[in-house]
C-alpha cells in the first residue's frame, strides 16, 4: 500500500490518520495491515544495509568456535532434556484436570510408533527433522486451540475469509439466478471454487503468494534441516493443491531423491487446496479450524514423511533455493473450470457407486437377516477404534469412523458434505437418536472429524498424484509408482496426527460442551458419579473409568452398533471386530438391564438411562 504509484506515502499517511481520528475501532484493521506491511519494509530495509555485518558478526561469536565441541553437545543435550521434562511436566498438569484428554495423546504416540513400525530405513531416521516438526505441529497447535489470542486470531481470520467468499454470490446470482443459488448445491459451492481460484491467480501474478510460500518453507527448512525444493513444496501445499505445488519446483523433480519425492507426495495427500476450502467453509465447516488443520499439516507432513522414508541418498539441493524457479498459476478462473467440472464430475460417480455399493450390501445382508448393512456400516466398525484413539466420544466414534471410511475410499468432499449435515442437525434441535440412528454429534467430534477430514488422502488421489507429477518428469514414472502408496499412508496418518491434536487440545464432551445448540441432555451423568450405569429399576453399578461400551451388534443394531451399560469386559474395545458377533449375548451373559430386550427375545443389553446411550 506504500509502494502504489497513485498513492505516495505522504497521502496515505494523511488517509491513515484521518482514519484513526474519525473511529480507531473502525480502522484496527487497517492499523494492523499498515503495521505489517512497515514491519516488513524496514526489515527488508534492515537485511540490506546491515544484514552482512550482523552475518558476521554471529559467525564470529559462534559458540563451537567460544566453547568446545564436547561442551557444546552437553549444554544441546541438557536443553533438550530440559525442554523435554517441561512438556512432560506440562502435559500431566494440564491432562489431570481432563483425563479424557490422554486418549488423544494415546493416539498420537501409536500412530508415530506405527509409522515408525513403516519406515523404509529405520536406522536412517533423521530424528532432528521428526522431533522439529512435530515441535513445530504441537506449538501451533497449542497457539491456535488452547491461547485465547491464537484462538480470537484464527477464528477472525476464519470469520473474514467467510465474508469474503460471500462476494460470490454477486457474480454467480447474476449468471445464475438468486433461485438456483438457494436451492441447487452446485450453484452454491462450485462458483465459490471459481472465485476463490481467481484470486489465487492474482496473488501470484503480485507476487505474494510466492513470497509467503518462501517464507514458510524458510523457516521449516532452517529448524527442521530439509532440504529446500522438498520443503517449498510442502509448504505451497498449504495454499495450493497436490499438483499445483509440485510447479513450485518443477526444474528440479527430475533429480530429486526417492526421499524427497516421497516428501511431495506426502504434502500433498495431508493438505487440502485454498480452493476447496471455500467449498467446505460454505457448507458450513468451521473455517478456523480448517485454516488451523492446513497450517498444521506443514510440519507434520515433513516430520512424518521423513519418518517413514529417510534419506539415504545424498540429496543435490542442500543449498538455497533460487525464488525465480516459481511459477505463478495462470489464467485462475479459466483454469478452475475444469477443476470445477471435475469435482461435480465425480461426486456423480462417487455418489452413485457409494449407492450402488449400498443398495448390493443390503441385499447380501438380508440373505442372512442382517439389517441395514452398507459401505458406512463397515466403515463403522473397521474405523471406530481409530476415531476413538483420536478423541471422539465413544458415542460418536461410529459416525466419525463413517467420516474417516468416506474420505479415504472416496473422496474428502463427500466426507465433508456428510459433516455438515450432521452438523446442521445439531443446530436444528433434532433428537440425537433416531430410532437406532445418531443423526448428530458432539462439537468436539465435529472439530476432531474437521482435522482428520482435511486432506487428499484418498484412493482417487493416487491417479491424480501420479498423472500429474508423471506429466512433469514423465522419465520417473517408475520411481513414483514405488513410493505413492506408502506416501498415501504418511498423508492419512499426518491428518489424524492432527485429529488427535485437536482432541488432546479441545475441552472434553462433558456437561454442557457436549451439547451446544440443543440445550443440553436429560440422559446426562450426575458430575458426581461419573462412572455409573443407572437403569430405571433403581440399580446401579460402577464400571471402570476407561471402560468402553458393548460390542458391536449387527443383527440387532442396523446402524452397526450396540447400545449399552460398559461391561468390565469392554475394555477390550480396539478389538471390537474380533468379539462384534458376539453382541447377541451381552445381556444374557450380564444382566444387568433387565428391561432392554432386543428381537426374537434375546436380550440386547442395552438401558435407556445409560449415560453416553439412549434406546
Amino acid at each position: 500500500m506504500f509502494l502504489t504509484p497513485n498513492v505516495p506515502p505522504p497521502a496515505y499517511l494523511c488517509y491513515f490518520i484521518a482514519a484513526c481520528w474519525l473511529n480507531f475501532q473502525r480502522a484496527l484493521a487497517l492499523v494492523v495491515m499498515t503495521a505489517v506491511v512497515v514491519f516488513f519494509i524496514c526489515w527488508s530495509l534492515f537485511k540490506k544495509h546491515c544484514g552482512a555485518k550482523v552475518m558476521l558478526l554471529l559467525t564470529a561469536l559462534h559458540p563451537v568456535d567460544i566453547l568446545s565441541v564436547t561442551v557444546w553437545d552437553f549444554l544441546c543435550r541438557l536443553l533438550w532434556v530440559a525442554l523435554l521434562g517441561g512438556l512432560i511436566t506440562w502435559l500431566v498438569l494440564d491432562t489431570s484436570r481432563n483425563p479424557e484428554q490422554l486418549i488423544s495423546l494415546a493416539g498420537f504416540c501409536f500412530l508415530v510408533l506405527f509409522l515408525f513400525a513403516c519406515s523404509k530405513h529405520h536406522g536412517a531416521v533423521s530424528w532432528r527433522a521428526v522431533f522439529w516438526g512435530l515441535g513445530i505441529e504441537f506449538l501451533f497447535g497449542l497457539l491456535i486451540l488452547r491461547t485465547t489470542p491464537g484462538i480470537q486470531a484464527f477464528q477472525w481470520l476464519g470469520d473474514q475469509i467467510q465474508f469474503f467468499l460471500g462476494y460470490t454470490t454477486a457474480g454467480s446470482s447474476f449468471v445464475f439466478g438468486n433461485t438456483l443459488i438457494e436451492e441447487v448445491f452446485a450453484f452454491q459451492a462450485l462458483p465459490i471454487i471459481v472465485f476463490f481460484s481467481c484470486v489465487m491467480s492474482i496473488l501470484y501474478y503480485l507476487g505474494i503468494m510466492q513470497w509467503l510460500i518462501v517464507k514458510i518453507s524458510w523457516l521449516l527448512q532452517v529448524s527442521m534441516g530439509t532440504t529446500p525444493t522438498e520443503t517449498l513444496s510442502v509448504a505451497g501445499n498449504i495454499f495450493v493443491g497436490q499438483t499445483e505445488a509440485p510447479l513450485l519446483i518443477r526444474p528440479y523433480l527430475a533429480d530429486m531423491t526417492h526421499s524427497e519425492i516421497h516428501t511431495v507426495m506426502t504434502g500433498g495427500f495431508s493438505t487440502i487446496a485454498g480452493s476447496v476450502m471455500g467449498a467446505y467453509i460454505s457448507f458450513g465447516i468451521d473455517a478456523a479450524s480448517l485454516i488451523a488443520a492446513s497450517v498444521m499439516a506443514a510440519p507434520c507432513a515433513l516430520a512424518m514423511s521423513k519418518l517413514v522414508y529417510p534419506e539415504v541418498e545424498e540429496s543435490k539441493f542442500k543449498g538455497k533455493a533460487k525464488q525465480n524457479i516459481l511459477e505463478a498459476a495462470s489464467n485462475g478462473a479459466a483454469a478452475s473450470v475444469g477443476l470445477v467440472a471435475n469435482i461435480a464430475a465425480n461426486l456423480i460417480a462417487f455418489l452413485a457407486v457409494l449407492e450402488f455399493i449400498n443398495s448390493a450390501l443390503r441385499w447380501f445382508g438380508e440373505m442372512v437377516d442382517i439389517e441395514g448393512l452398507s459401505f458406512q456400516v463397515i466403515c463403522s466398525y473397521v474405523f471406530m477404534p481409530v476415531a476413538f484413539l483420536m478423541g471422539a466420544d465413544w458415542a460418536d466414534s461410529p459416525l466419525v469412523a463413517e467420516l474417516l471410511g468416506i474420505k479415504i475410499f472416496l473422496n474428502e468432499f463427500v466426507a465433508y458434505q456428510q459433516l455438515a449435515t450432521y452438523k446442521k442437525n445439531r443446530l436444528s434441535g433434532l433428537e440425537e437418536w433416531d430410532g437406532s440412528r445418531k443423526q448428530w454429534i458432539s462439537v468436539r467430534a465435529e472439530n476432531i472429524a474437521t482435522f482428520a477430514l482435511c486432506g487428499f488422502a484418498n484412493l482417487g488421489s493416487i491417479g491424480i498424484m501420479l498423472g500429474g507429477l508423471s506429466s512433469m518428469v514423465p522419465q520417473r514414472k517408475g520411481d513414483l509408482a514405488s513410493v505413492v502408496l506408502r506416501a498415501l499412508l504418511t498423508g492419512c496418518c499426518v491428518s489424524m496426527l492432527n485429529a488427535c491434536l485437536a482432541g488432546r487440545s479441545l475441552p472434553t464432551a462433558s456437561g454442557a460442551t457436549k451439547n451446544q445448540g440443543r440445550g443440553g441432555d436429560t440422559h446426562r451423568q450426575r458430575a458426581e458419579d461419573p462412572y455409573k450405569c443407572r437403569c430405571s429399576n433403581g440399580d446401579s453399578w460402577p464400571v471402570l473409568p476407561m471402560a468402553l461400551p458393548g460390542p458391536p451388534n449387527p443383527l440387532l443394531s442396523p446402524h452397526g452398533f450396540a447400545r449399552g451399560c460398559p461391561s468390565p469386559r469392554a475394555v477390550l474395545g480396539p478389538l471390537t471386530l474380533i468379539w462384534a458377533g458376539m453382541g447377541t449375548f451381552q445381556g444374557q451373559l450380564l444382566g444387568h438391564c433387565k428391561e432392554s430386550w432386543g428381537r426374537g427375545g434375546m436380550a440386547h443389553g442395552t438401558c435407556k438411562h445409560s449415560p453416553r446411550y439412549r434406546t
